[in-house]
């Protein structure tokens, strides 16, 4: 089996993700390997909740028409609350990565859960201190994990619609 890699976009709107998102999977990309993790900072007051296969969330706040459509597409799902962020939504494999993160981040001390979750899919520390920049100013993580030429194949279907990659290599 060839080694996995993660790529990296960041992306500015919801609707940048969710066109990048469409892109791929027109382009027969296994969305399965596709990872997204954003905030939704401008939440009502309402408790945001947490959203598996079986249940619906009763308040989802103002991206909500935009996560329900990325939880029929991605697997997985995850909501957390982290301190100087707010609250964080996962979707994808990137969910298992940063439960399983949860146990460095302990021995590590003073590492947040993202920082975590990142680090173990391979990310260098200096990109994970930019994606947790991006995150914090409301942008969009794209993480694409795939072999070499999966990665190729989502670098060049991302680049025509405007968005660069950083492939990373675990």
């Amino acid at each position: 089996m060839s080694k996995e890699n993660p790529g990296v976009i960041i992306l500015d709107t919801h609707e940048q993700a969710e066109n990048a998102i469409k892109e791929l999977e027109h382009a027969g990309f296994d969305l399965k390997k596709l990872s997204i993790i954003g905030k939704d900072y401008h939440t009502e007051e309402n408790v945001v909740g947490y959203y598996n296969i079986a249940d619906r969330m009763e308040a989802w706040g103002k991206l909500g028409m935009f996560w329900g459509g990325i939880w029929g597409i991605l697997v997985g799902s995850a909501f957390f609350f982290i301190p100087g962020f707010g609250p964080i939504i996962v979707g994808g494999p990137l969910v298992s990565a940063m439960v399983g993160g949860l146990e460095g981040a302990v021995m590590l001390g003073g590492v947040n859960i993202i920082a975590a979750g990142l680090y173990g899919l391979g990310i260098p520390k200096d990109s994970v201190v930019q994606y947790e920049r991006a995150i914090k100013a409301e942008k969009f993580l794209l993480v694409v994990h795939g072999t070499a030429d999966e990665l190729v194949k989502a670098e060049s279907v991302l680049k025509n619609i405007g968005h660069d990659v950083e492939v990373h290599n675990a």
